[in-house]
């Protein structure tokens, strides 16, 4: 059975189209940043601890993986994660308003035999948004929640001038990453006795 350790309704979504059954975990995972950390390695180590903490839950189950990610928007190395309010939300986009950002999105799948991560990167370029626009979408309530204050899937899709990478990356989990994950065989287990860990993507 696939387990997808994941709060967010978005990535729920993403997998249903994939088309493989899973049931959901509930995983509480800090969110932190480590001072120098590189903001991919920050994604990457973000999607494999929501994975491990889901498989700490069902490590005994046979036939058991789960599956964690993680998305977040970068600009000049700066990670925007979640906006804290109305007013947090209102200060991004003004930030990401006619610039263009990056957004990491990580995916690790864990089974009995190891780990195995792939990490999409997509460029995203925004129009100039006007103070009034940006107004009228943190008031609708869409920007709660969500990495960088905005929901492609959603009102701010009107926003994109360009992308180039994975639409569904930027939702929350990129679908073409996470069904090779899926599809590839079993990490064989380290000779070590640790985990053994392939990187894709």
């Amino acid at each position: 059975m696939l387990y997808l350790a994941s709060k967010s309704p978005r990535r729920a979504e993403l997998l249903d189209r994939i088309g493989q059954p899973y049931r959901l975990l509930d995983v509480d995972v800090p969110e932190v940043r480590a001072p120098g950390e590189a903001a991919a390695d920050y994604v990457r180590r973000v999607a494999r601890d929501k994975a491990r903490a889901g498989w700490a839950l069902v490590a005994g189950e046979p036939g058991a993986r789960v599956l964690g990610a993680d998305t977040e928007v970068v600009l000049d190395d700066e990670v925007f994660g979640k906006p804290a309010d109305d007013a947090d939300a209102a200060a991004m986009l003004r930030r990401l308003s006619g610039r263009t950002h990056t957004v990491l999105s990580a995916v690790t799948v864990i089974d009995a035999a190891g780990e195995r991560q792939a990490l999409s990167t997509t460029e995203v370029r925004f129009a100039a948004l006007a103070d009034e626009a940006i107004a009228a979408y943190v008031a609708t309530g869409e920007a709660m929640g969500k990495a960088g204050a905005y929901g492609i899937q959603g009102r701010a899709e009107v926003f994109v001038e360009h992308l180039a990478g994975s639409y569904s990356g930027v939702m929350g989990l990129p679908l073409h990453e996470t069904a090779r994950l899926l599809a590839a065989p079993p990490a064989a287990p380290a000779q070590t006795g640790g985990a053994a860990v392939a990187v894709a993507g």
